[in-house]
């Protein structure tokens, strides 16, 4: 592919023909592929569990797409033990031979790209822009924090001196064996920038994917192994979270996590981990609730395009996407039709087909509550557009657009993690910045506005850590390593500190003050 070729989350559409012409190649030699068996991998060794599990597609639930192991307790600590018999060889390891080996990584992440895509946008339901763009993002997630160590210089620094005697340093060390539980909906960009800041920082890793994305973490951990990344150094278990992951987040072995998924399990990690002896990390992801906020003096067609694509990209779900609208009731109107116009549009079907914008949703009991969840609001608002599944053989369901719903009512404060958005008029803006911060969570936050001073405002006033101002190609979604840093206030983050920036690789190393005294 080019090198002028890239894909982020805000691609609007393939930049040149030639992406989509490698992508069905890809897709076609993917599915032609299915029904193998993955091991897991442990010590540098493929390792195949006493039971296995199967990946159905979402995008097709007749298709296998592999056999993948059930980890047992045993297996995640023989994980957890082969990551701490490699940690003292691995922090030894220089930085920058630690920096050139995931450098390597990176490289042969973008040199699988579309093999890797292919295979996501089967797993996960993903179209072909936004799963080009995770695996892109790996990538960069990777390289960004590469850059870090070496504009820090491995982050050891010389202090003030008492006298010309004195020698004092601060260095960053890492603090041994890490944990990685990625979540299903960025299967590679959440695995492996973690495990690359993780490892690059000197820490070794035991990686658990969600269990509805097997397959992409088997490739990502290909991409490891062939980079170079030493025997025991990068684990992958597969299996339950009741099972493997459990038993991960209670071994007194592991000296921190990074965990990215729903409040719920994300406070029971950081709850089980301050039950240890000893305090140890915990980098928490855990949701959000997203606001867009609309004023009278808002491009309407920028923010209607800009709801669409944060409300409805990947079927709603993204930590970052957009759920809730509060719109002036003076361009109410306006503005809801031209969100219902550009829904209308959205083409639902296979993902791995370029003229399909919407794939299925993840699985049968997301399928389940997204009808749930209509039916509550269908009893109880408006639902202008939507509030249907499809009768295809995959979890496809229709983007949905809900007015009317009383204020009191839960489903505009519980995540439900799907292609829903409701929506409410304000007469005043703090009136609507009020409700917009009237949540447990504090992800991303948008606002449309051509007013200087109500952007100035909006900017002081809202509670989340990831704001977009007139961002028409996702009012709420679509960080990118370097660009925007990405991370939750509230709920929505255990550390204060963001993904893909400058405080990120850091995280993974604890501090030590060293004098010497000739």
């Amino acid at each position: 592919m080019p090198a002028k070729i890239k894909v982020t989350y805000s691609t609007l559409a393939s930049p040149d023909p030639l992406l989509d012409e490698l992508f069905d190649e890809a897709v076609a030699k993917a599915k032609a592929n299915m029904g193998q068996t993955f091991p897991m991998y442990i010590d540098g060794q493929e390792r195949i569990a006493t039971e296995q599990f199967e990946k159905v597609s979402p995008v097709d639930t007749d298709l296998v797409m592999g056999y993948f192991q059930k980890g047992a307790e045993q297996d995640a600590e023989d994980a957890i033990a082969a990551a701490r018999a490699a940690f003292e060889g691995w922090r030894k390891t220089p930085w920058q031979e630690r920096v050139a080996i995931l450098r390597k990584a990176a490289d042969l992440i973008s040199d699988r790209l579309f093999d890797m895509a292919a295979i996501m946008s089967i797993e996960v339901g993903k179209n072909r822009l936004e799963a080009l763009g995770d695996v892109e993002e790996t990538a960069d997630l990777i390289r960004y924090y590469c850059d870090q160590m070496e504009e820090h210089d491995g982050f050891s620094k010389i202090l003030k001196a008492e006298s010309p005697h004195h020698h004092n340093r601060s260095v960053l060390k890492p603090y041994g064996v890490w944990a990685v539980i990625s979540p299903f909906n960025f299967p590679c960009a959440l695995a492996g920038g973690p495990s690359g800041g993780a490892m690059v920082a000197g820490n070794t890793v035991v990686f658990k994917p969600a269990t509805d994305t097997p397959y992409t973490g088997w490739l990502l951990t290909t991409c490891y192994r062939d980079a170079g990344v030493p025997d025991g150094v990068f684990n992958f278990v597969t299996g339950s979270g009741r099972t493997v992951g459990q038993t991960i987040i209670d071994s007194p072995e592991v000296d921190g996590i990074t965990f990215t998924g729903s409040y719920d399990i994300g406070m029971h990690i950081i709850r089980t981990f301050a039950q240890s002896q000893l305090p140890r990390p915990v980098i928490a992801e855990m949701g959000g609730k997203n606001p867009t906020i609309i004023s009278n003096k808002a491009d309407l067609d920028k923010a209607a395009l800009g709801v669409m694509r944060s409300a409805f990209g990947l079927q709603g779900q993204k930590c970052s996407a957009c759920s809730r609208v509060y719109v002036h009731r003076d361009v109410k109107d306006e503005f809801q039709q031209k969100l219902l116009d550009l829904t209308k549009k959205i083409n639902v079907g296979d993902p791995t087909q370029k003229e399909n914008w919407m794939g299925p949703v993840i699985n049968k009991s997301t399928f389940e509550d997204y009808q749930k969840f209509t039916a509550q609001l269908a009893e109880s608002g408006n639902v202008l557009y939507g509030g249907k599944v499809l009768d295809l053989n995959g979890y496809f369901v229709q983007p949905t657009i809900v007015d009317d719903l009383p204020e009191s009512h839960p489903l505009w404060k519980h995540e439900m993690f799907l292609p829903i958005v409701t929506i409410a008029d304000f007469e005043d803006l703090d009136e609507a910045m009020a409700k917009a911060n009237d949540v447990e969570y504090g992800l991303t936050a948008g606002f449309f506005s051509e007013d200087e001073d109500e952007i100035e405002w909006f900017l002081d006033n809202i509670e989340a850590g990831v704001l977009y101002v007139n961002r028409e190609t996702g009012a709420t979604t679509g960080a990118w390593p370097g660009y925007q840093a990405f991370g939750g206030w509230k709920g929505s983050g255990s550390t204060g500190k963001a993904g893909g920036s400058l405080y990120y690789v850091q995280q993974y190393m604890h501090e030590q003050s060293q004098t010497v005294v000739d």
